[in-house]
């Protein structure tokens, strides 16, 4: 098992601010958090045990722990600040841990699932994939689940406006810290490379078992579209919990607000009675399933 860690600077001083990231970030809609309990498996069965890998303020923690089901939560999270809010929070039946993805203090085979949300770009590797194997039971299944603004999409995806291309195009400009995002659609790389083309490749393999695959492919894959009305404030404030988007200061940080006016400015911009703007976008889920 890995145990050498340390939370990226971008994580760290990005989610510093930990309050404002629990009250602006989104929660996820009803709809696909049904649907991906379905995926793993332990959707209307009681008091299973449920491994939440990066947990971070309990975004998603509040939801599972208001269900019918009376899951058994671990929450596993390395940033103290969020680690703390979640804990604040007092959920029923969740225990909340430090921990991170390549060092759980989970027992060997204690879950029926796992689960991480809005997390899992950040240590898309095989040693994470090494520990999420080791403490989930044999067929049991991991998933992963992110909410993403269509000004935070991916480069492949489409924008519902142009004004929220625009800072799509914008946010895309400013990461450059070297951290790939969920955007950057990189994490599904360390799924994809359990897979060895070679013929001689996969005959070693077979006699080295931590080198076989963990996990199934394809993934499944799944989404639902949603939009929220927001004030003009609350919209910026949202953004402004992005890690890269908090670390802007001086002359950037005045050009980030001008770039975000000058997108508002835009005619398809739709905004309700109360001036609130019409903010798109998909939460988007995927699973695969534990090979033994």
């Amino acid at each position: 098992m890995a145990t050498d860690f340390k939370l990226p600077a971008a994580a760290s001083e990005g989610f510093k601010n930990a309050s404002a990231y629990d009250a602006h970030r989104p929660s996820y809609p009803p709809e696909a958090v049904e649907r991906l309990l379905k995926q793993l498996k332990i959707a209307d069965q009681p008091h299973v045990n449920l491994v939440e890998l990066a947990s971070g303020t309990g975004k998603l923690t509040e939801l599972l722990a208001k269900r019918h089901e009376d899951f058994d939560i671990i929450a596993v999270e390395p940033h103290e600040g969020m680690r703390a809010q979640l804990v604040a929070k007092g959920l029923k039946g969740v225990t909340t841990l430090d921990g991170h993805a390549a060092r759980m203090p989970v027992e060997d085979g204690w879950g029926d699932a796992c689960v991480a949300a809005q997390s899992f770009h950040w240590f898309a590797t095989e040693d994470a994939l090494r520990e999420i194997h080791r403490v989930l039971k044999p067929n049991a299944v991991f998933g992963m689940i992110w909410n993403v603004e269509d000004y935070n999409k991916p480069w492949s995806w489409r924008a519902t406006t142009a004004w929220e291309q625009k800072l799509n195009d914008w946010i895309r400009s400013i990461s450059t810290d070297g951290h790939p995002r969920f955007r950057d659609e990189q994490w599904k790389k360390v799924f994809q490379n359990q897979l060895k083309f070679n013929p001689l490749q996969v005959l070693r393999d077979s006699f080295l078992t931590d080198s076989l695959p963990r996990f199934s492919l394809p993934l499944g894959e799944d989404t639902v579209k949603w939009t929220v009305w927001l004030s003009k404030e609350a919209l910026w404030s949202r953004i402004s919990t992005l890690s890269h988007v908090v670390a802007l200061e001086g002359a950037e940080r005045e050009a980030a607000v001008k770039t975000f006016d000058d997108a508002l400015s835009s005619s398809d911009v739709e905004r309700n009675d109360k001036g609130e703007i019409a903010v798109h976008g998909v939460t988007y889920f995927a699973w695969t399933d534990r090979i033994e």
